[in-house]
């Protein structure tokens, strides 16, 4: 009879994203892993695979819970152009309210494991790219509804903002305060703005 799970793979999957988001993906060792998700290193092994492939399921994890998530929520609950404005002031909140000024792991690796791993580079320029294909789908949204300039460029000004979000998170690892984020922010909200 084969032997049950004595663990929660979900919760263990959340630890391992924790840890990994803690101490980076290099830093991060398989004895790390499994001390913070309270499981053998067997246990990983059987049920994750190796490190780089609980690794890969992390991101998924995390984007699902952070990315993903306010996407979703923020286009059912706001217009276009303020949906962009909320995703934004939310990631700024974040970055404030934690103690650790831990970032972004989507950021954080893709500054860190992208260089020097093609396969897991693209994993993380997917889930940034979701975040771009958000921002593009909002910019035509709000030029077709007429709250921004009738020229903008939806693709141009969506890669901006992913470059302004991605700069962002990383001041906000080095200490960066509300009004340095704020004002990183800002010039590109503006392109939004239709003139007066």
């Amino acid at each position: 009879m084969a032997r049950l799970k004595e663990f929660d793979e979900d919760r263990a999957v959340d630890a391992a994203v924790d840890c990994f988001w803690n101490r980076g993906y290099e830093a991060t060792s398989v004895r790390d892993l499994a001390q913070q998700m309270g499981i053998g290193g067997t246990s990983l092994y059987n049920t994750f695979g190796d490190k780089r492939a609980l690794f890969v399921r992390s991101l998924e994890r995390y984007a699902n819970r952070s990315t993903r998530e306010r996407i979703a929520r923020l286009e059912t609950s706001h217009l276009p152009k303020e949906a962009i404005r909320a995703f934004l002031a939310e990631v700024i909140e974040r970055s404030l309210k934690d103690p650790h000024r831990k970032g972004c792991l989507l950021v954080n690796s893709a500054l860190d494991v992208a260089p020097h791993d093609a396969e897991l580079g693209r994993v993380v320029s997917g889930y940034l790219d979701e975040i771009r294909a958000f921002f593009r789908r909002n910019v035509e949204a709000a030029r077709t509804a007429g709250t921004t300039p009738h020229g903008i460029d939806a693709e141009s000004v969506s890669i901006h903002l992913l470059g302004v979000l991605i700069g962002m998170r990383v001041l906000a690892r080095t200490g960066a305060k509300r009004r340095t984020l704020e004002a990183v922010v800002q010039p590109a909200l503006d392109l939004l703005e239709r003139p007066r």
